[in-house]
């Protein structure tokens, strides 16, 4: 009895020796450090983003034939920065980073990722700046995290809400991109990091507000579609019917892109000649579909106002598809996720043709949703993001077409690095 009150004794002097707290709320320090990250996503997202217009309008200048040899050599110098400054990796080491490195991503591979990146986007690659920024801000979230001492889970965090701010920055969508940042780690189970949740929602917020006031982008819907009204319950089954039909065309994107994968493997040059060879070869696409020129944030508005014929809609997907492909086997930098949605936003248009009597929005939105969501395996992100980006006010929809994709995509993912990692390879990592 003795032993037990001398225990109550030294807990309660413990109790009295701790200062007071007057927080009586759930805000802290940790916090203060979220929103602080935000800040800095924001910022570099914006002064990327401010570089980037510059380039792409001085690049821009070059067209007709002359984007040729205009995309040659900005594919050999950006193949150069990588060869010397050294290889930034692409969106599979991020995530191995995430799960295997303990949450830490490197800083010094942001030089290379951020020179060769503006080269790439703004010639005109069929590639976006959304994984650049989650690579430059993920690591930022890193480097907070280390200066504040942090271990284990809390580093991971810093560093998954670091990449939720960047790609919200680009997006305008601070739901959308805090949960593109947890699915896009795990095809399986993609609340595995929860913890992150709500700091990458705080990050996500704070960044949103920096990058549209600096920038003034990313307030309301970025590409207008016609108005829709959910008239029927089919327009479900409908949503599945236009989904499969693009789950089947991600299937195409992803066997075209391994076909591209392993012919620039064999070649035994360095990687300065194989971007310079891609360079040319999009530059042969660009001359001939000036449309599938850069990654589509402004092309999509393009391709639903203009008014094209069905043969040439199918040319446009065919060679944006292969526009795409190439520019990711080359060894340009970049992100793939506008991309898709210009070719879903295309293959809904050829839909459209045959089944002129359905929304336009409904077929649209649907295509766009199922070939994210087959080929980077975020339903629930993908979802949100269009929701925000097309102004579309109806989510299930467009969360029918989602997980139809997600649960139609092949069983071998396109980012390598989410494929499950069975218990007994475990230990290896």
């Amino acid at each position: 009895m003795k032993l037990k009150r001398k225990r109550k004794l030294v807990t309660f002097l413990n109790i009295l020796d701790q200062p007071i707290q007057f927080n009586p709320f759930v805000f802290s320090r940790k916090f203060i450090l979220w929103a602080l990250l935000g800040l800095f996503g924001g910022v570099i997202a914006s002064i990327y983003w401010i570089v980037l217009e510059f380039l792409t309008h001085k690049l821009a200048f070059f067209q007709g034939w002359q984007v040729i040899p205009t995309m040659a050599v900005c594919g050999l110098l950006a193949g150069l920065i990588i060869h010397f400054i050294g290889d930034p990796g692409e969106i599979q080491l991020i995530v191995n980073n995430i799960r295997f490195n303990k949450g830490k991503l490197d800083p010094k591979n942001n030089p290379s990722m951020v020179l060769s990146s503006l080269l790439c986007i703004a010639s005109g690659g069929s590639l976006g700046p959304e994984a650049p920024l989650v690579q430059v801000t993920g690591s930022t979230g890193t480097w907070l995290g280390k200066l504040f001492r942090f271990k284990g889970e809390d580093l991971r965090s810093m560093s998954i809400a670091g990449m939720a701010s960047g790609f919200t920055a680009l997006f305008g969508a601070p739901l959308g991109g805090s949960l593109f940042s947890l699915e896009i780690l795990h095809h399986e189970h993609a609340v595995e990091y929860y913890k992150a949740i709500i700091p990458a929602f705080v990050a996500s917020c704070f960044s949103y507000v920096v990058f549209a006031f600096i920038i003034h982008i990313g307030i309301g819907p970025i590409w207008d579609l016609p108005s829709y009204e959910m008239l029927t319950k089919f327009d479900f089954l409908y949503a599945v019917l236009f989904a499969i039909a693009a789950t089947i065309v991600g299937w195409g994107f992803i066997y075209c892109t391994k076909t591209f994968k392993v012919l620039f493997k064999k070649l035994q040059t360095p990687i300065y000649i194989k971007t310079c060879l891609g360079g040319i070869a999009l530059g042969f696409i660009v001359f001939y579909f000036p449309i599938t020129r850069y990654f589509g944030h402004h092309e999509i508005s393009q391709l639903l106002i203009s008014d094209f014929s069905l043969s040439f809609l199918i040319a446009i997907l065919i060679f944006k598809i292969l526009a795409i492909a190439i520019t990711v086997t080359s060894g340009w930098r970049g992100g793939f996720i506008i991309p898709l949605f210009f070719c879903g936003a295309t293959l809904g248009l050829i839909i459209h043709h045959f089944i002129p009597s359905i929304s336009l929005s409904l077929t649209v939105v649907s295509c766009m949703a199922a070939i994210n969501a087959c080929v980077t395996r975020t339903p629930m992100s993908t979802t949100i993001l269009l929701a925000t980006l097309t102004g579309f006010s109806y989510f299930i929809p467009i969360l029918f077409a989602s997980l139809t994709g997600y649960f139609f995509a092949p069983k071998i993912p396109f980012i390598t690095s989410q494929m499950k990692i069975e218990k007994k390879n475990c230990s290896k990592f």
